[in-house]
C-alpha cells in the first residue's frame, strides 16, 4: 500500500461514523436526525466523488463489476448532480421480507384450522343396544317410532304402544287398542316431550300426557288412516291417506279438559268459556293427490315440508297455510317421498329421500327453490337424520336391487360422499329417529 492509499484510508476513517463512536469527545448534532452534521463533512470532496464519472476509486475490497453497478445505480441529472429521493425500497428488495410475512401468516392459518378441527371420532361398527320389537308393522308409509327430548322412545308394536326409558332401561305400556285393525300408524313426541300424538288406522288422532299416561283429547278431521304427524310449538300437523293436511291447535284440548274438570265448581263460568273456546282445526289443505306420508316442520317453524305417495314434495309457509298457497312444488322424485329432514345449520336446506323406484337423496335450497345435490343410494330410503354434531346426514334403507338393502348409510355434507355404512338388519328398516342425549349409553 503506497502513501496515497494510506492517506485515503485515513481520510475515510476521519469522516466515518465509527470514528465518532470510538472518540471520547461528545459531539452535538443539531440538524435533522436523518442527515449528518455538515460541519463534520468535506462537502467539496463528496461533490467531486459523486459527480466525477471518470474517477475510478479502486480498492482491493471492491472489484470492477461491483464498482460498475455502483456507478449505474447513481441517478444524475443534466448537470451531473445526484438526486437523492426519499422513497420506499424497490419491490425486489422487499420480496424476501414479504415472503417471510406470507409464510408466517400461512403457518398461523394452518395452526388455527388445526385447533378448530373436531377431534377424531370412530364410527361404530356394531349396535350398542338391541331391543325386541315383535309385531312391528312392515309398512313403508307408517311412522311408528319417535324419540323425545326426555330420552324416552315411543314405538308402536301392532295394537300396543310402548315407552322405553333409556336412562333406567324400563319399559312401560302406554295403552293397548282393543279394536281390530285400528293400530297406531303415526307417533310423534311434542317439542318439550310432554305430549305424545298418536294417529290411527281409523283416522282418529289422540293426544296423550306422558307423565300421567292419560288420554288428553281425541282430534277429528280426517276420514282415513293418519300416517304422518309433526309438531310446531302448540300446532300439531297431521297427514292422511285422505290426501289432506290438517293443522290442529293443541291448546284447545288442554283448555277443554281443564274446563270439564272444573265444571261442577264453576258451572256458569265454565259454560261461557267453553262456548268461546275456538275450534282445534286451525287450517286444512288438500293439494296432494295421494297419501301424505311425510311431514316435517323447519327448525325455525316458518316452513313445512310435506311428501306424498304421488312422488310430490311441497314446501309451505306457516303464515300462508290457511290460504292453501304453497311456496314450492318439487317433482324430481320418481317414488313416494317419505323421508324428510331440515338441516340444523342451514335453515333453508332440506333433505328428502325417495322410495323404491327413486332411491335418491336430494338436497334442496328452499329459499331459491332449486335442487343443489342429488345422490343415488341404490336402495329404498325410509328415513333421514342430520347429525347435530358433525356435518353429516344418516339415511336408513329398505329394499334394494343389490347388497345395499336394510342398511344405515352415513354421508358427508355437502360433498355427499359416503363415510360408512351399518348393517345387521334382517328385514327392511321402516323408521329412523335420532337420540337427543346419547351420554346415557
Amino acid at each position: 500500500m503506497d502513501q496515497s492509499d494510506k492517506l485515503r484510508l485515513l481520510q475515510s476513517y476521519w469522516y466515518s461514523p465509527r470514528r465518532l463512536h470510538d472518540s471520547p469527545t461528545r459531539y452535538h448534532f443539531p440538524g435533522d436526525r436523518f442527515l449528518p452534521n455538515r460541519s463534520l463533512m468535506d462537502l467539496d470532496r463528496a461533490h467531486t466523488l459523486l459527480t466525477n464519472k471518470t474517477t475510478d476509486f479502486k480498492s482491493s475490497k471492491c472489484d470492477e463489476v461491483y464498482q460498475q453497478k455502483l456507478i449505474e445505480s447513481q441517478s444524475l441529472n443534466s448537470e451531473g448532480k445526484r438526486i437523492m429521493v426519499f422513497k420506499g425500497s424497490s419491490k425486489s428488495s422487499t420480496k424476501s421480507i414479504r415472503f417471510v410475512d406470507e409464510l408466517r401468516q400461512e403457518m398461523a392459518t394452518i395452526s388455527d384450522n388445526k385447533s378448530k378441527q373436531a377431534p377424531y371420532r370412530s364410527i361404530p361398527k356394531a349396535e350398542m343396544i338391541v331391543l325386541d320389537a315383535p309385531g312391528l308393522l312392515d309398512d313403508y308409509y307408517v311412522n311408528i317410532m319417535s324419540w323425545g327430548k326426555n330420552n324416552v322412545l315411543a314405538v308402536g308394536l301392532g295394537p300396543t304402544l310402548y315407552l322405553w326409558n333409556s336412562v333406567d332401561q324400563r319399559i312401560h305400556k302406554l295403552f293397548h287398542v282393543r279394536e281390530e285393525d285400528n293400530w297406531p300408524t303415526s307417533i310423534t313426541w311434542s317439542e318439550e316431550a310432554r305430549t305424545l300424538a298418536v294417529g290411527y288406522t281409523c283416522s282418529n288422532l289422540q293426544l296423550w300426557d306422558a307423565e300421567s299416561s292419560k288420554l288428553i283429547r281425541s282430534l277429528q278431521g280426517h276420514s282415513e288412516r293418519i300416517t304422518s304427524t309433526a309438531w310446531n310449538g302448540h300446532i300439531l300437523t297431521s297427514g292422511s291417506r285422505d290426501k289432506s293436511i290438517i293443522n290442529h291447535d293443541s291448546r284447545y284440548s288442554n283448555y277443554q279438559t281443564r274446563y270439564l274438570n272444573s265444571l261442577q265448581k264453576y258451572p256458569s263460568y265454565m259454560i261461557l268459556f267453553a262456548v268461546r273456546a275456538r275450534n282445534h282445526l286451525a287450517s286444512c289443505i288438500k293439494k296432494h293427490s295421494d297419501e301424505v306420508c311425510g311431514l316435517k316442520w323447519s327448525n325455525e317453524g316458518d316452513r313445512l315440508a310435506s311428501g306424498g305417495s304421488e312422488k310430490q314434495l311441497y314446501i309451505w309457509e306457516a303464515s300462508k297455510m290457511s290460504s292453501s298457497k304453497f311456496l314450492h312444488l318439487f317433482t324430481d322424485h320418481c317414488a313416494a317421498v317419505k323421508a324428510l329432514a331440515w338441516c340444523p345449520y342451514q335453515h333453508n336446506v332440506l333433505a328428502s329421500g325417495g322410495g323404491w323406484n327413486d332411491r335418491c337423496i336430494r338436497i334442496w335450497n328452499t329459499q331459491k327453490g332449486i335442487c343443489i345435490h342429488s345422490i343415488e343410494t341404490k336402495a329404498q330410503i325410509s328415513g333421514l337424520e342430520w347429525n347435530r354434531h358433525h356435518k353429516e346426514i344418516l339415511s336408513s334403507h329398505g329394499y334394494s336391487t343389490g347388497e345395499d338393502q336394510n342398511k344405515l348409510c352415513l354421508w358427508k355434507y355437502p360433498s355427499m360422499t359416503k363415510v360408512g355404512e351399518f348393517g345387521n338388519h334382517e328385514p327392511r328398516i321402516i323408521n329412523l329417529c335420532q337420540v337427543f342425549n346419547y351420554s346415557n349409553f
